[in-house]
């Protein structure tokens, strides 16, 4: 990524060459200033007061002025111009963080908005402005003096130039500990904002060392990296008296020979009026702008346009006494891998998911099943990249699951499905970079089962009015709208919860019938599993793997669990768990069945509405209208 943050630079400022050029018309003015602030004085002193002419000195003096005011009014004319070019860049990065917030639930995305976006903003006009302004005061001061004498060019320029080269060597390693250091202050936050309100349970079970001994550890981290950031602070201040300090003692040292060799009093002047008054100015900022803000901007860039590495995944395999899935044919990466995964809800919780290594070639059908709270929900939130590991790595088609290449290549699902205002055209091609053709948006309505939705609404651009919708309803559109988006790899986690028996068999179909489609399903119903591939049986340590029939043969924890599911006839829309299920969740009211007007919809929160037209014949309960 730090390598492709030049190259994306160099694209955004082609895109904005006129504001470029703009910028670069009034910062001219700039450049006759700095030309004037020694080249003035000199001539003042030379041909005015060392000559008697007093006249012509003051009037040389007022050109000086006069040049001050010229600059202050392109400074003035500067500023609007680096708005115009550094606001199209906030805005980009503010779309940028709201689809990543809005496609992956990201809980960073609030932090990348009011903080990292605005950090990025205010360091990316800081360095045009430092850049900006060193690049012409120095053309305008290094111009100054040839004009003077060239000859004071052999004294202020090698050392300048050695300077910058010295700086220069140094940013791609600061710019790597800034981030050192800014990833060991987020782990050393992220500790503390666990441990603290947990300090009464760490007490009461005598984890206080342990505790302790982890949080040092992270003290100790963010203080060893502190510690090399600050050795470059060393080098920036090396950089800056080389630079720009240097140059006023060797002309003060050589004075008495570039007298001799005709360099005149008013033009030594000058000279020192050039580094003084310019170079050296112009010199600190832009090291300390480049040298703290260049890095930060470096490390907020790549944090909000994070760039997965490439890498092959793991082989095909399965552990935890899981059958092993049928190695692919082709040479192409898997399109999920775990490998020795291991997620805790806390240092020292229990392990949710333990040691786990799975594979799944692309074309595959995943139905994952277990009790409730076992971790089935957990692992979706791991390969969807919301979570991550304690241990082990997981990559979605040989990529990081936290890569760019990784997030284009799956697409989440929930339990509570967002929908927001707006067309229906506009909801279901959300996850779509280019607009979608109406035929096509058709075809996907049609397999997922949405079309009788579509045409109640009025077509695609009919108005959707979130609150107007059943649960449903707004699943049948969430599952469209990720069958649209050219993500492979779907997680459904129990994303048909609120739909009829047919209607999530037929949504599920349409997902296992993508050209290329890899589908895993969080099921709620046996008949999900029975659909599927292979089935993955969580259950702590005790994991299966298999097919649906291979798994009741030889699990009995799979056995017991599709005990507790009954079948369910198409033409009713009957809870999927049986009364008092292992779960521990009385499932909905029947048909049949007197109801209420607010009947509690299983697996989901407590209290929510199931509305009629969540039945599959949209028959009302009985006893309501």
């Amino acid at each position: 990524m730090t390598g492709r943050l030049p190259a994306r630079g160099l694209r955004f400022l082609r895109a904005r060459w006129r504001v470029v050029v703009r910028l670069g018309l009034w910062s001219v003015l700039e450049t006759g200033q700095s030309f004037l602030i020694g080249y003035a004085p000199a001539r003042a002193l030379d041909d005015g007061f060392l000559a008697g002419r007093t006249a012509t000195g003051l009037a040389w003096l007022g050109v000086a002025g006069l040049g001050v005011v010229v600059g202050a009014y392109g400074t003035a004319r500067v500023y609007a111009a680096v708005a115009a070019l550094v606001e199209p860049l906030r805005d980009r990065l503010v779309r940028r963080v709201v689809e990543r917030g809005v496609r992956e639930a990201d809980r960073g995305a609030l932090s990348g908005l009011t903080q990292q976006v605005e950090i990025a903003r205010d360091t990316f006009a800081g360095l045009v402005m430092v850049s900006r302004s060193f690049v012409f005061t120095s053309v305008g001061a290094l111009a100054g003096l040839f004009s003077l004498a060239p000859l004071l060019l052999f004294v202020v320029l090698p050392p300048l130039a050695a300077g910058i080269g010295l700086f220069a060597a140094t940013l791609r390693p600061l710019a790597r500990r800034q981030e050192v250091f800014l990833a060991a202050d987020e782990a050393l936050a992220d500790r503390l904002g666990a441990v603290c309100p947990g300090l009464r349970d760490i007490t009461a079970t005598g984890a206080q060392e342990r505790t302790a001994a982890d949080v040092g550890c992270l003290v100790d981290a963010e203080e060893r990296a502190a510690r090399s950031l600050a050795r470059f602070g060393v080098v920036r201040v090396a950089a800056l008296a080389l630079g720009g300090q240097l140059p006023i003692v060797l002309l003060l040292a050589t004075a008495p020979w570039l007298l001799k060799h005709g360099v005149t009093t008013g033009a030594l002047v000058g000279a020192l009026s050039y580094v003084t008054q310019s170079l050296l100015p112009a010199l600190h900022n832009l090291l300390h702008g480049l040298g703290t803000s260049g890095s930060r901007l470096t490390v907020v860039l790549r944090r909000l346009a994070p760039e997965g590495g490439r890498g092959a995944g793991p082989g095909p395999s399965y552990d935890s006494g899981a059958a092993e899935y049928p190695a692919t044919t082709t040479a192409r990466p898997p399109a999920l891998a775990l490998s020795s995964v291991t997620f805790a809800y806390g240092p020292i919780a229990v392990p949710v998911i333990e040691d786990l290594d799975l594979t799944l070639p692309a074309g595959s059908h995943l139905a994952v099943v277990g009790p409730s709270g076992i971790g089935k929900s957990t692992l979706t939130a791991l390969v969807a990249g919301l979570l991550e590991p304690r241990c082990g790595t997981v990559r979605v088609a040989g990529e990081p699951v936290r890569g760019a290449g990784a997030l284009a290549r799956r697409v989440l699902i929930p339990q509570e499905a967002y929908v927001f205002t707006g067309t229906l055209a506009e909801n279901l091609a959300h996850l779509r970079p280019d607009p979608v053709p109406e035929a096509e948006l058709l075809a996907a309505a049609e397999a997922v089962g949405l079309l009788p939705l579509l045409e109640a609404l009025g077509g695609p651009e009919g108005r959707v009015d979130p609150a107007a919708l059943s649960a449903g309803e707004r699943q049948l559109i969430a599952l469209t709208r990720a069958h649209l988006s050219h993500a492979p790899l779907a997680l459904l986690d129990e994303a048909t919860c609120h739909l009829d028996p047919r209607a999530e068999e037929r949504a599920e179909r349409a997902f296992a019938a993508r050209p290329g489609g890899t589908l895993v399903v969080v099921a709620h119903r046996i008949t999900s599993a029975r659909r599927a591939d292979r089935v993955l049986m969580m259950d702590g340590r005790d994991t299966a793997y298999g097919t649906h029939d291979e798994l009741v043969r030889c699990s009995a924890r799979y056995r017991e669990l599709v005990g507790a599911w009954t079948p369910v006839p198409h033409e009713r829309s009957d809870p999927s768990l049986a009364l008092r299920d292992p779960d521990g969740v009385d499932a909905v009211a029947g048909p049949g069945l007197a109801g209420d007007g607010r009947h509690v919809v299983a697996h989901g929160p407590v209290g929510q509405v199931q509305t009629p037209r969540d039945l599959g014949d949209g028959r009302p309960f009985r006893g309501e209208g």
